[in-house]
């Protein structure tokens, strides 16, 4: 028998972002859902989202997929941001936070280089993550 989906998931994009926030190599870097007051692009910036998953019943997990947008001054910034973005997260497997626990964390696209036309002189790289999050 298939465990039902719980009737709401964790906020795996606010899990995400404490993760990343308490990374010392992101120290300098705004981390969040949304961009942060007066952003143009170039500050140094990890914004996470949400962009869709799973949930596989029988091992009561959510498995999301994560998409990090890392801006820099440069480009050669906003790459070692998002090498480091990638970094926290993927040490993160077997970790516990709150009530959910890592049990994988697998790269699916990235870091890749991904002008932004909404913000001109934005440098970005952009890379999808699954995250696969036990539920308790």
């Amino acid at each position: 028998m298939t465990t039902p989906p719980p009737s709401a998931f964790p906020d795996v994009e606010a899990l995400v972002v404490d993760v990343l926030k308490a990374a010392p190599a992101l120290s300098a870097a705004a981390v969040a859902v949304d961009p942060p007051a007066g952003f143009d692009g170039t500050q140094r910036a990890v914004l996470v989202n949400r962009r869709g998953g799973a949930w596989t019943g029988d091992l009561h997990v959510d498995m999301p997929l994560i998409e990090l947008e890392v801006y820099g001054p440069t480009k050669a910034v906003a790459h070692t941001l998002a090498n480091a973005a990638r970094q926290a997260l993927l040490a993160n497997i077997g970790k516990t936070v709150g009530s959910n626990t890592f049990t994988d964390v697998v790269e699916y696209d990235g870091p890749r280089w991904l002008p932004d036309y909404l913000y001109r002189g934005a440098n970005r790289y952009t890379c999808v993550l699954q995250v696969s999050l036990r539920v308790f």
